[in-house]
């Protein structure tokens, strides 16, 4: 079995991999370390929590080796807040035994302090797109010295909200550097951009068509409506020492919000965490803490931690909304079963998610099995509006699949009826005249 030690990394780097528990290197590790510390452009292609981050840092720090100059000269780039945290704490954990130095800098808080350890100087930086760009245009970051460059879940990079930003960011580079890339799908939009970003890269894919992690256990319940739901959610809730840390993933800031504060009130505040989009960053940054150090075992979200986020003893994720982007259903139970540890995934289906369910067991090339929900769960009549919103989405879906479908719900065109023309006589008003 390979082994840390065959790597040619340094003292420094061994110590800190002993300390954080790191036994062997892991397929993607195997493969990528040697190819980084050798000079190539890397695409490297894993299931989520697979070891990805630890793969291209390990060879970029022993490459930086030791702080040199005030400015950096490694740009990290990751789509989300959770996720550069977690990147940067990844770098503190195995960088503590160099002098190495690194800033983290995201979106949706001041600047001030971020600005302030860049001028302190680094040789590391991990960013956001949006604040990388707004402190590079305003003169904080200095882009001269970047001999490498990653992209790290690259396939969220890589969609319409970040392509623009993406091309402007390879503007601020310098030409010579090295390239990493690093996603957990390679999707076609992918492949385009790794091809204008690298010329003859290495590419790595470790299991490309088992695309969720092998300890993960998945399974799926078949549950009509949202109160169906929250039953259910309660009553497997009750098995307190199997889920005893668990991920609920809703599919809107709504559901997550009114879900997690049920849930509040059933155990108590202290042990139920909420954070969505509407929280702020302070809160998020708070609350993924306590519920990955505390003993916290619930956490309501929505999509925003499927990512970045890397608590390694969660026992269940559940998806309380069937996700509608398939790939996201990857990164959501890539949250449990990490670092060789097993665990375990279960969605919600609703009779309008059965399409999505499809879709998602094509992408993973695998059967997620059903489970019957237990008997004493309390099952409600759908309501009328949910009802109609779960029939037009079927339609949705089927009007996708064949273009001609006609459905319950669309526009029903009447035949024009045509009347005979027929002739009437003009009356004639009687004029009253006065005198």
């Amino acid at each position: 079995m390979v082994s840390f030690r065959d790597f040619k990394l340094n003292r420094q780097l061994f110590d800190a991999i002993a300390d954080a528990g790191y036994e062997h290197p892991t397929a993607i590790q195997e493969k990528a370390i040697p190819a980084i510390l050798g000079g190539q452009d890397v695409l490297g292609i894993a299931q989520t929590g697979t070891g990805k981050t630890a793969a291209y840092l390990l060879p970029l720090l022993r490459s930086l080796n030791y702080a040199q100059g005030a400015d950096a000269r490694a740009l990290i780039i990751v789509p989300t807040r959770e996720l550069s945290i977690q990147v940067g704490n990844t770098i503190k954990e195995l960088a503590k035994y160099t002098d190495l130095r690194y800033a983290v800098i995201f979106g949706g808080q001041g600047a001030k302090d971020q600005i302030a350890s860049i001028k302190a100087g680094i040789d590391i930086l991990v960013a956001s797109p949006g604040r990388y760009l707004d402190l590079y245009t305003s003169g904080h970051i200095k882009s001269k010295k970047i001999k490498f460059l990653v992209l790290d879940e690259a396939e969220r990079l890589m969609d319409k909200s970040f392509i623009g930003q993406f091309h402007r960011i390879l503007e601020t580079m310098p030409q010579k550097r090295q390239n990493l890339l690093f996603s957990a799908t390679m999707s076609d939009l992918v492949k385009k951009i790794s091809g204008d970003l690298m010329d003859f890269p290495i590419t790595i894919e470790i299991r490309p068509d088992l695309k969720t992690a092998e300890t993960v256990t998945q399974a799926y319940y078949k549950i009509p409506n949202l109160r169906a739901k929250i039953n259910l959610l309660t009553e497997l809730l009750k098995d307190e020492k199997n889920f005893n840390k668990v991920i609920v993933f809703c599919k809107t800031k709504v559901i997550a919000s009114n879900t997690g504060k049920y849930l509040q009130r059933l155990y108590g505040e202290d042990k139920v965490l909420v954070i969505h989009g509407n929280k702020s960053q302070q809160t998020r940054i708070n609350s993924m803490q306590r519920f990955k150090l505390e003993n916290v075992p619930l956490l309501i979200t929505t999509d925003l931690a499927a990512r970045g986020l890397d608590v390694p003893d969660v026992s269940h994720v559940v998806n309380f909304d069937t996700p509608i982007i398939y790939e996201d259903y990857v990164h959501r139970i890539g949250r449990t079963g990490r670092a060789f540890k097993t665990g375990n995934s279960i969605t919600f289906v609703t009779a309008a998610d059965e399409f999505h369910l499809a879709q998602i067991e094509k992408l993973i090339g695998q059967k997620i099995p059903m489970l019957k929900v237990p008997r004493n769960v309390e099952i409600p009549e759908t309501g009328y509006d949910e009802n109609q919103a779960m029939l037009r989405e079927i339609d949705s879906q089927k009007r996708k699949l064949d273009p001609d479908f006609k459905g319950a719900f669309h526009v029903k065109k009447e035949p024009v009826k045509k009347f005979p023309k027929k002739k009437v006589e003009a009356k004639k008003k009687k004029r009253t005249y006065r005198k």
